[in-house]
């Protein structure tokens, strides 16, 4: 899987959003003509290579002319994308956005309807351009999934077509509810409602960096050069590390009710050693009250047939059962690890953030405590120690 994640240590915005993926490979050419799609004229875009403190890395803008217009409710924001030729998924992430935003506005300034709601500098060309041109990037880098680091948040006040507001804005706050986030002491808007927005509504989670192989990196820049703080947006871009393997059994069982329990030693050494995976039984009552066992092996596909006619001619069945199974399972291997009393082989399992489980080896362990004269749990512990 693919994954973004967005490292929001000098806040996040639209134009900061778009900087870094075209800093992290995406071509502005493709991201005009996806955006020309939209039929929305008066604009142009550019990028440039600038440096925010010690950091390089690209400003995306969307210049807008004399046609630059905002104050745009959302029912119309949405019909201008609806009626564009931009992909169903990235139109679907648009208005995503848009109506996280939309809703955020509504509660603020107590509107009742979402999609009446006007957008004021939200409404404006650029910035439909940075939350279009955002579900575009995705599409376009094919990312599945987006993280995002907790939100490092301004203070102080920024001008708004309405007036002087606190920062961080209303409409920021309102839309980073239940999001992880801090105030610094950076007199600065580092968040915008766009991205704010952007960050709710895509992020799949907040907090940590996940276990994945970084393929692309990009540095987005704000617009502002920002004291001692790099004014930048960091997107990460690579496969996601499952934290577990994952593979496809199949599951045999029948029900025995009438079979010599001994002969079960020699069925479970026969299944063995014709591929099975996993034997074992279950107790369990059959019709009558009649006591009785479950017999279920574990085993690759392709030796069902094989498993089955072995169950056929070791028990007293007339039918078996098999089904496929899905199973997530660890990486195992067997390592040797040296102790006070000897040298014993451990087998170790774990996943992508390491190991998990250390199992000694029982008999290598019985086999020292008889002649070492020590308990066996004294064995048992070093070796699980030494291993992990």
């Amino acid at each position: 899987m693919r994954i973004a994640y967005f490292d929001c240590f000098g806040g996040i915005s639209g134009d900061m959003t778009l900087g870094a993926f075209l800093d992290a490979g995406l071509s502005i050419k493709t991201l005009s003509g996806e955006l020309a799609k939209l039929k929305l004229k008066g604009y142009i875009l550019k990028k440039t290579d600038v440096s925010r403190g010690s950091l390089s890395g690209t400003q995306f803008h969307c210049i807008a002319g004399d046609k630059r217009r905002g104050h745009r409710p959302l029912k119309e924001i949405f019909k201008i994308i609806e009626k564009s030729t931009l992909k169903q998924k990235v139109k679907s992430a648009a208005k995503d956005i848009f109506t996280t935003i939309g809703r955020a506005e509504a509660r603020v300034h107590r509107h009742g309807k979402a999609r009446e709601i006007y957008l004021h500098e939200l409404g404006d060309v650029d910035s439909i351009v940075d939350i279009v041109g955002t579900a575009i990037a995705l599409d376009e880098l094919g990312i599945d999934e987006v993280y995002s680091s907790k939100v490092t948040l301004g203070r102080g006040f920024v001008d708004a077509r309405h007036g002087a507001l606190p920062l961080p804005a209303p409409a920021t706050l309102e839309i980073l509810k239940g999001v992880p986030a801090e105030i610094s002491d950076v007199e600065s808007e580092l968040v915008t409602p766009t991205g704010a927005g952007i960050l709710k509504t895509l992020s799949v989670g907040f907090g940590r960096m996940p276990q994945m192989k970084v393929g692309g990196i990009g540095y987005g820049a704000g617009s502002r050069d920002i004291p001692g703080r790099p004014n930048m947006l960091r997107v990460l871009i690579g496969e996601k590390i499952p934290a577990f393997k994952e593979d496809s059994i199949t599951v045999i069982e029948t029900n025995i009710d009438d079979m010599n329990p001994q002969n079960f030693e020699y069925l479970f050494e026969r299944l063995f050693k014709e591929g099975a995976l996993d034997v074992y039984t279950t107790v369990i009552q059959m019709k009558k009250s009649r006591p009785a066992f479950k017999l279920t092996v574990l085993c690759d596909r392709e030796d069902t047939k094989r498993l089955a006619a072995v169950i056929f001619s070791e028990t007293t069945t007339i039918g078996v059962r098999f089904y496929e199974a899905d199973r997530f399972k660890l990486d195992r291997k067997t390592v040797r690890v040296r102790t006070k009393y000897g040298d014993i082989n451990v087998k170790m399992s774990g996943g992508s953030g390491g190991a998990l489980t250390a199992s000694p080896e029982y008999d290598e362990c019985v086999k020292l405590a008889r002649s070492k004269k020590v308990p066996l749990k004294f064995i048992y512990d070093e070796a699980k120690n030494a291993a992990l």
